[in-house]
């Protein structure tokens, strides 16, 4: 656990560290932390870390997560929280994990495991006992932080997000911009010094909404209980194991500080496999050797001694032991430097830049471990225009962060959600919607655009048209057959049916052609370009992800997903009135949870995540007040809704509460989820086989925002403004890694549509 186990033991070990506050009596005060002065009438100034935060911004640890989040209960919350702080004279500031951090990605990939894991238990005591899990298993419900960064933007709340190294810019952040104190629950900020540093864990705001409480930590206290000077927090860290030298790289300097004659030294070696101390005996023992260090500068010999007993890379890891410290070290500097964003072609300058500072390690350029990482061809360029508006929009926490890492670094990770890897029937959420990335990163590299005007330039010289070097996202995720170790290689696809304009045109046009386009781009990516869904007759405004979302998985043409009854279950609840009356739904019981609903909600919301993906990077066609899950989903809602639908079999008037009004909106959306869609058995309630090609509507056919559409004037071939890949197309992968293309002829005119690139893999990850 290293480093990241201080705050637990600070918990555990240190309780006259560890004091009780109210927050707003704190704000009536004039001292705030270290003697800092605060004029009487200006508010207490809070930064929050929305990572260590996030499950008390949702409300706490309350059952009915697990059914895919209750974003209403959520939304209420948070007024309440925004109200009380307004009361109280409170200024909240939330700053969220917006950064890649590939220097931590060890890190993510040890917690990507365990969170498999635990959606693994979760299924199964679902299955098992039919309630809801304990919540020491809480999974955040796909989407959260995004869904409370939205809520907190509703409510005047300020927020921010992180780009490159998130503790340190906290940190930075927090100083530079004159806070009182932070809120959060990393050993990271422990180890630094922040005049009032708050437990985000502990953090309650009282039923009344009047009294909001968290814990103090007092680090002089624990400086004291260690018997070790503040100074020396930076080495100590270092020591403890961290994301810059882990904690397995110290394990024999951990257990040489215990001794042999140590009760404990008999665990060192378990069955051939390495062992760690119990992280509260390496804690005491490192600050036992910090503090007889007689010379804390000279990192050389406190190196030497260290890793003596090394067998191997020593070398590298006495350079990660300084990197470490001056890291460490930089966390008690007053002044982040800034780091300059880089496009795809710049990115091999990251590393060159970053040595004009010497004390703040450039943790960008340092190597992931080789038996992780893939390399991939350079990204595309991108204008410095949109870099630029990416970058702005990304430092304000107003666009979703996936964009700014596939611009600038060309990879993302995928969280862990609730999925039963013994299911054979539903896919997983990250293969489920990586086409949907792949039209997305097709889009932000302006890859249609591109192409056609190096065809356009081949064919005015005579020359037959080029080979496209591929656009290659990676994608850390981890699933069914799929370790979090290793990235796969993922290729960025362009619409064939009509050119999407160039990412500076979709972002920053203005004519009320760009604004179709931008819908028109979107509603490609979700496979759902039809005219219904432009009809807020049959589609409102505020349904259309929720359409959307629906839609697709409908069309999924692997394993089939949806069931009628399932999809009237989804609509039924986003036109329920109950939708909006959180406090209703706490007290509604359900007998026995469905195994089945649970994993749909969470493949759900994994839709809707991707959804507000495609839609912040085609330009926001879709107000964000109209994406917020808590306009059209609660999971507690569909479980009932669900367990009717499935279990009871009751009819659609039933399932709509006797509401004629409403069942037929239920019908009429329905009707346009499913346009075009053709199914061999229409009368059959079971699940919807794969569907043919959709219809391809004109540019003409995209009206203003939401406005009615005239009925289609014809229909033609091809799906939707999605690029089928050519029939004898394919790619070799070996080990989850591309190492050959190869092309084929394009589709005949009779072309039904798409189908997934051929490929042939090696030693990979088995596919869904």
């Amino acid at each position: 656990m290293g480093v990241q186990g201080f705050q637990d033991y600070i918990e555990k070990h240190c309780p006259s560290a560890v004091v009780p506050v109210e927050l707003q009596k704190l704000a009536r005060g004039s001292l705030v932390g270290g003697g800092r002065q605060r004029p009487p009438q200006t508010p207490l100034r809070l930064l929050i870390d929305a990572d260590n935060c996030l499950h008390r911004l949702y409300g706490g640890f309350y059952t009915d997560w697990v059914s895919g989040g209750q974003w209403n209960h959520m939304l209420g919350y948070l007024a309440a929280l925004a109200k009380a702080c307004f009361n109280g004279n409170i200024e909240l500031f939330v700053f969220f994990n917006g950064a890649l951090e590939k220097a931590r990605l060890h890190e993510w990939v040890k917690r990507q495991g365990n969170e498999r894991q635990t959606a693994q238990q979760i299924v199964s005591h679902v299955q098992n006992k039919g309630t809801p899990p304990p919540k020491v298993w809480f999974l955040p419900p796909v989407c959260m932080a995004h869904c409370i960064r939205l809520a907190l933007i509703r409510f005047h709340i300020k927020v921010a997000q992180s780009i490159e190294d998130h503790h340190q810019e906290v940190i930075a952040f927090c100083r530079e911009k004159g806070f009182h104190g932070l809120v959060a629950y990393d050993s990271d900020y422990a180890l630094c010094n922040i005049p009032y540093y708050f437990s985000a864990h502990a953090l309650k705001l009282s039923r009344n909404g009047k009294s909001l409480t968290t814990s103090q930590y007092l680090m002089h206290e624990v400086a004291k209980q260690l018997d070790l000077n503040p100074n020396r927090f930076p080495i100590f860290a270092a020591l403890l194991g961290n994301h810059i030298l882990p904690d397995e790289d110290l394990a024999s300097f951990h257990w040489s500080l215990l001794g042999p004659e140590h009760p404990l030294a008999s665990l060192k070696v378990r069955a051939h496999q390495l062992v760690l101390p119990p992280c509260d005996v390496v804690i005491k023992a490192v600050a036992d050797y910090v503090r007889n260090i007689q010379d804390t500068t000279d990192l050389d010999a406190i190196a030497k001694d260290v890793f003596q007993h090394s067998q191997s890379r020593t070398d590298d890891k006495v350079t990660r032991f300084k990197r470490a410290v001056a890291y460490y070290s930089a966390t008690n500097k007053p002044i982040l430097n800034k780091t300059c964003a880089s496009s795809g072609s710049q990115a091999a300058d990251v590393k060159g830049n970053q040595t004009s500072n010497p004390q703040i390690p450039c943790l960008l350029s340092m190597p992931t471990r080789n038996h992780m990482d893939i390399t991939t061809p350079p990204l595309p360029p991108v204008a410095p225009e949109v870099l630029r508006v990416a970058e702005h929009r990304h430092k304000k926490g107003l666009m979703y962060p996936y964009i700014f890492h596939v611009l600038t670094k060309g990879e993302i990770k995928i969280a862990v959600s609730i999925e039963d890897e013994a299911n054979k029937d539903l896919p997983p959420a990250a293969l489920l919607y990586r086409p949907v990335r792949q039209y997305v990163y097709g889009v932000l590299f302006s890859l249609a655009e591109s192409r056609k005007k190096t065809e356009r330039l081949a064919f005015r010289k005579n020359r037959l048209p080029p080979e496209f070097s591929p656009v290659i996202i990676k994608e850390w995720a981890a699933y069914k057959g799929k370790s979090p170790q290793t990235p796969e290689l993922v290729e960025a696809l362009a619409f064939r049916e009509w050119t999407c304009p160039n990412l500076k045109k979709l972002w920053l046009g203005k004519a009320v052609e760009d604004k179709n386009r931008r819908m028109r781009a979107f509603l490609a990516c979700m496979r759902s370009d039809t005219p219904a869904m432009l009809n807020p007759t049959n589609v409102p405004t505020h349904l259309m992800v929720l359409c959307c979302v629906l839609r697709y998985m409908v069309q999924w043409p692997g394993v089939r997903i949806l069931r009628r009854q399932e999809l009237d279950a989804f609509l039924a609840q986003a036109l329920s009135p109950k939708l909006y009356e959180p406090d209703q739904l706490q007290e509604l019981k359900i007998e026995n949870l469905d195994p089945r609903g649970i994993q749909l909600s969470a493949l759900f919301m994994s839709g809707v995540d991707m959804a507000l993906f495609a839609n912040d990077a085609c330009g926001q066609p879709i107000p964000w007040e109209h994406c917020c899950p808590w306009m059209y989903f609660d999971g507690k809602l569909f479980q009932t809704k669900l367990i009717k639908a499935s279990r009871e079999k009751v009819p659609l008037i039933d399932l709509c509460d006797g509401q004629a009004e409403q069942a037929a909106k239920v019908e009429k959306m329905r009707q346009s989820i499913l346009e075009g869609l053709n199914f061999s058995r229409q009368n059959h309630p079971l699940p919807f086989p794969p569907p043919p090609a959709m219809p391809f509507y004109p540019a003409s056919m995209y009206p203003r925002h939401f406005g009615p559409v005239p009925p289609p004037q014809g229909r033609g071939r091809g799906f939707a403004g999605v690029q089928p890949i050519p029939s004898q197309g394919g790619k070799l992968e070996i080990a989850g890694t591309v190492v050959g293309h190869w092309a084929g002829s394009r589709r005949g005119r009779g072309g039904r549509g798409p189908f997934p690139l051929q490929v042939v893999s090696v030693g990979g990850p088995a596919r869904g």
